[in-house]
């Protein structure tokens, strides 16, 4: 007689691949998944329309007709803020369903706070929400990191060039 495997008790929208099929597929948080062009475009607009409320305190402290370089140094950084304020909210949303996929005994909730429980992954839906992980989660944080590390660069960047005008 053959033993079925054990039910997973779980609710499903609590399930981490089902998370994870869920950011994939979500308009927002699916930036982090697309191709590199699907990637930079939406960061670049935000970033864009962000110059319509940098742009204006700039040119408030900086006439752009007066001093046009520390105008444009001042609003292309102040700019930076939304996008920043975008890719962290990406950031941590993909590293909380990397973190509920990497892990073995995972907490759930039956009906509400007071009842959480704790499920063992059975080894073949462990190792593949690592994969998972390893080959989808990790390259999408991976790309944001370089992406907060561009904007870094920028900081510095317009520093110095500030220091110069």
């Amino acid at each position: 007689m053959k033993r079925s495997a054990p039910r997973c008790p779980v609710p499903v929208e609590q399930l981490p691949i089902r998370e994870y099929e869920e950011m994939r597929e979500s308009w927002f948080y699916s930036w982090g998944a697309r191709d590199l062009r699907g990637y930079t475009v939406p960061v670049l607009v935000v970033w864009g329309l962000s110059w319509l409320v940098s742009g204006p305190i700039a040119a408030a402290s900086y006439a752009p007709t007066e001093v046009l370089n520390k105008f444009l140094i001042s609003a292309a950084l102040g700019a930076l803020v939304v996008p920043a304020l975008t890719l962290l909210q990406l950031y941590v949303g993909w590293s909380h369903v990397g973190q509920r996929l990497q892990i073995k005994d995972l907490p759930y909730e039956e009906s509400g706070w007071y009842d959480g429980q704790i499920w063992t992954k059975p080894d073949d839906i462990f190792n593949r929400d690592r994969l998972i992980v390893d080959y989808q989660v990790r390259p999408i944080l991976n790309r944001l990191r370089k992406t907060f590390g561009i904007m870094a660069g920028c900081l510095v960047l317009g520093m110095f060039g500030w220091s110069l005008f």
